[in-house]
């Protein structure tokens, strides 16, 4: 069997399709990509068994159909320095030997057997589908990825969740102490459904959906497992089990005092005095008066402090409020609009965070808990 494709096509197919495969395996055969070629297309797979993904590449030339396994850092290393050009496998499926012809010079070597090679598992009926535009799904799962936790006592908050509902579909990420909710009301369900999508899943996906050329992809999911389809990129998933806290239970309804402030000049004075904040709290106390907020730091230990001030707009009742500066800083970076508003209740309430533009047929929230004043 016979096929030729290109070089930098294959490198960037092949560089995708590595963050599926486990630095771990408990099987050789899963350090391996499954080749397979069909009607002169290549189909690409990875998987470490929790998640599977897949790619499709159209050949140049193919005399045959057939597949074989390659491990992963054969392949990776023989095409990631090469020049953009046309590469040529010969494979004999016999004794799976493999013989890879470039511009100036050829490689040999040996695969391994596709009758080895794990299985996607058909997903079970009944199962919910549901369609959102690549660019809105790859963008709300980077919004969200930073607020997801690492708790291994608490496995539900290590994903993101998706809440299917009669008007819309909520995106959620929370590690207890921040949250996003990403409102999309462009995809809504009949009978409402949800999913909890583990975080290396989430981060699969989005550079699955980053590379991808397609408009739209399609959501298949039922209670363990979670497809995503676009024309060329496929990603299977177990999904996490357990209940999602209530997450609207926890935003606050009437948070009076509300600040409007560019968002860079903010994230520019985070950054200046977080250096200063205690090494073990991170606290950046916010004191806000008429049109300003002056952001301080201090570890006592050190004997160091730092303050700014910022300009911005409000008139509510002057307070003083303490934040986790990173937290502060992480929400701030996950924000794409100009301004932002601040919704503050009072000291011991947590603060919400929107964008002043809001993206088309969305409705972004985060929502950060306060620290306590030692005043």
């Amino acid at each position: 069997m016979r096929f030729t494709l290109s070089s930098s096509i294959l490198n960037s197919k092949l560089g995708i399709l590595a963050k599926a495969i486990s630095s771990k395996n408990s099987m050789q055969i899963l350090d391996c990509f499954l080749f397979e070629i069909n009607e002169g297309n290549l189909l690409i797979t990875a998987t470490d068994n929790a998640n599977m993904m897949k790619c499709r590449i159209e050949l140049n030339e193919c005399d045959g159909n057939g597949a074989f396994c390659i491990p992963n850092r054969i392949i990776q290393a023989a095409v990631k320095e090469m020049a953009d050009q046309p590469i040529s496998f010969n494979v004999n499926t016999n004794d799976n030997s493999i013989e890879m012809e470039y511009q100036n010079g050829k490689y040999h070597f040996v695969g391994q057997s596709a009758d080895d090679f794990p299985r996607i598992q058909p997903l079970d009926s009944p199962y919910t589908e549901a369609t959102l535009p690549t660019n809105v799904l790859a963008m709300n799962i980077q919004r969200s990825l930073f607020a997801t936790s690492n708790d291994e006592l608490h496995m539900v908050m290590n994903g993101i969740y998706f809440d299917l509902k009669e008007d819309s579909m909520n995106i959620v990420a929370s590690d207890g102490y921040k949250l996003v909710r990403n409102i999309l009301y462009s995809s809504k369900t009949e009978l409402p459904a949800s999913f909890l999508l583990p975080k290396r899943t989430a981060a699969l996906l989005r550079s699955m959906l980053d590379t991808a050329d397609e408009n739209s992809v399609i959501i298949k999911f039922n209670e363990r497992q979670a497809e995503f389809n676009t024309e060329d990129g496929f990603l299977s998933c177990t999904l996490l089990e357990g209940r999602y806290p209530k997450y609207n239970n926890v935003i606050p309804t009437d948070n009076p005092n509300v600040v409007t402030i560019d968002r860079k000049s903010f994230m520019s004075a985070l950054r200046h005095v977080l250096p200063f904040t205690n090494e073990a709290t991170g606290l950046v106390k916010f004191r806000l008066s008429l049109n300003n907020i002056e952001l301080s730091a201090q570890d006592i230990n050190f004997a160091t402090s730092a303050h700014e001030d910022v300009v911005c707009e409000y008139n509510g009742v002057p307070m003083s409020i303490g934040f986790k500066g990173t937290a502060m800083y992480d929400i701030l970076n996950n924000i794409s609009s100009e301004d932002i508003i601040v919704e503050l209740g009072d000291p011991s309430r947590a603060g919400l965070v929107r964008p002043v533009t809001q993206p088309e047929g969305e409705d972004v929230l985060m929502l950060i808990m306060p620290m306590l004043l030692n005043e």
